[in-house]
């Protein structure tokens, strides 16, 4: 039973780890339409904004100035959470893999293997938890940027939504979460 917890564990937290690491690099956390035709389909991300023409399908993107720039809080925040959800579900996978049951590795010492699962588990758990407060906050921050335009009446027809990115930055920190909590909580 514990091998086959730690093996769904580890399934989990590496399916997790990739949406945190896509959701790290793609562009598209906010989108917005700019007029009610929806002409054109504008995803904001964390390095880049990329713009969609609806009509022919082009799609243009601009690199951010430099990553040492002035950029607006809600971007520099989100960037520094989701590296270090990223570096430290890493870490947690390469723990994870050398404390499995199923390797080789310090195959005679249990205790040992079973710390480390522990360990794998805490990291995750961080890991993921930084990852959901990135996420998070950036939706909450797109989400008052729409509700001051409404309040000041200058919504002038822009919708905000939040992109698939947030929402696989959620997913990949929940999923890291419940591994996390599978390995430090379940694991016997």
């Amino acid at each position: 039973m514990s091998a086959t917890l730690q093996v769904a564990a580890f399934g989990l937290a590496l399916l997790s780890t990739l949406f945190l690491l896509l959701a790290t690099c793609t562009d598209c956390w906010m989108v917005n339409a700019d007029d009610s035709l929806e002409v054109s389909h504008k995803c904001r991300g964390l390095w880049r904004e990329c713009v969609t023409n609806m009509q022919d399908g082009v799609r243009t993107c601009d690199q951010y100035d430099s990553i040492l720039a002035d950029h607006p809080v809600k971007i520099v925040v989100t960037r520094t959470l989701m590296i270090t959800a990223n570096l430290l579900a890493g870490l947690a996978l390469a723990t994870l893999v050398l404390g499995l049951d199923c390797i080789t590795f310090l195959k005679e010492d249990p205790c040992v293997k079973l710390k480390m699962c522990y360990g794998a588990g805490v990291i995750l758990g961080a890991g993921s938890i930084l990852g959901l407060i990135g996420s998070v906050w950036y939706a909450v921050d797109v989400y008052v940027e729409r509700a001051m335009l409404v309040s000041h009446n200058i919504f002038l027809g822009v919708h905000y939504d939040f992109g698939w990115s947030c929402w696989l930055g959620m997913a990949g920190s929940t999923g890291c979460f419940v591994a996390s909590v599978l390995l430090t909580c379940c694991l016997y």
